[in-house]
């Protein structure tokens, strides 16, 4: 089986194609990297999908696929991929995503003239579970994040994490979007600038509180943060992995008793939750997440109508009449 750097120079994707597939494939990636300006994590996420088609064909078909294997295939080829891929385990929204990267690069392929084949769009996306965001309530937002500082092991990683959390929780940050910022990004004034998918730039409102939280942080870190270098700190000085914080969560959640949803991405959902409750207008909150779409923001009504009815069942008498 032949394999290809992925985009970390490690040699581990599996790429079954003929030479022509293989230069095609390349000149894909190259499009997604420089045009579409994609992140390395999703072009990652793309090329395997891709790759793992390509795999599946060469054993569905016997042999190498190259552009004209690509051009004969049926509805039934991809449905049998499809199948292969949830009978591996895979979860719908994942086999969704890897449908919609196929669909994605046969579009690419009949807009610049390398083939056409329709056959893709006639299979029927799995449709995903139905999930609303678990959000946590008001109060148990601040007392995660104080207990997160609480359990440090050194008081300047419990500011860290303050500071971190606060960020998230206080402008709605991704966890990504946050340790993506360097020391010269800090927010000192009402607002800062994110980057985030897709290299999409938004501004959000900046908190006295997490000014004042990513401040202290900033006075205890042993390390010089300067300009082009990340913000968050590892204990060794390195960037802060993700890990690092999601461990840190967990620690503080068992300690408070919190459930499981109670994660770093809970405290973005809860920034949406607490404005929509509080009134705030859907399509601005839209912006301040970044969502592409309003679609993905409506989620969080449900969260709100269903609070509204727990406290009208609460509080209305007639409500708790038998």
């Amino acid at each position: 089986m032949a394999r290809r750097r992925d985009l970390n120079g490690r040699d581990d994707i599996p790429f079954c194609a003929a030479p022509d597939l293989g230069a095609l494939v390349a000149d894909w990636r190259r499009w997604l990297v420089h045009e579409r300006r994609l992140s390395p994590h999703t072009v990652g996420a793309y090329e395997r999908d891709l790759g793992s088609f390509i795999a599946f064909l060469a054993t569905h078909l016997g042999t190498a696929p190259g552009v004209a294997e690509l051009a004969r295939l049926r509805p039934a080829d991809f449905r049998a991929w499809l199948a292969r891929r949830a009978g591996d385990g895979l979860r719908r929204t994942s086999i969704a995503r890897a449908l919609s990267t196929l669909r994605g690069f046969f579009g690419w392929c009949e807009r610049n003239g390398h083939l056409t084949n329709h056959a893709v769009r006639s299979v029927r996306t799995p449709r995903p579970p139905h999930s609303v965001p678990r959000p946590l309530r008001a109060e148990d937002a601040a007392e995660i994040v104080a207990a997160t500082g609480e359990q440090a092991s050194l008081p300047w990683v419990g500011l860290r994490d303050v500071a971190l959390f606060t960020l998230l929780y206080g402008c709605g940050l991704r966890i990504s979007e946050a340790l993506a910022l360097t020391a010269a990004q800090a927010p000192a004034t009402d607002t800062l600038v994110v980057t985030g998918k897709g290299g999409k730039q938004r501004m959000v409102p900046v908190l006295p509180v997490v000014r004042d939280a990513v401040a202290a942080y900033a006075d205890a870190c042993p390390y010089n943060l300067s300009a082009e270098q990340p913000l968050f700190r590892g204990a060794r000085g390195g960037a802060l992995n993700p890990a690092v914080a999601q461990r840190a969560m967990r620690a503080a959640r068992g300690w408070l008793g919190l459930p499981d949803t109670a994660t770093p991405h809970a405290l973005r959902h809860s920034f949406a939750t607490h404005l929509l409750a509080g009134g705030g207008d859907l399509r601005a909150i839209q912006e301040l997440l970044g969502h592409a779409s309003l679609t993905s923001t409506q989620r969080y009504t449900e969260i709100a109508d269903t609070a509204l009815l727990a406290a009208y069942r609460d509080a209305h008498p007639r409500a708790r009449a038998k």
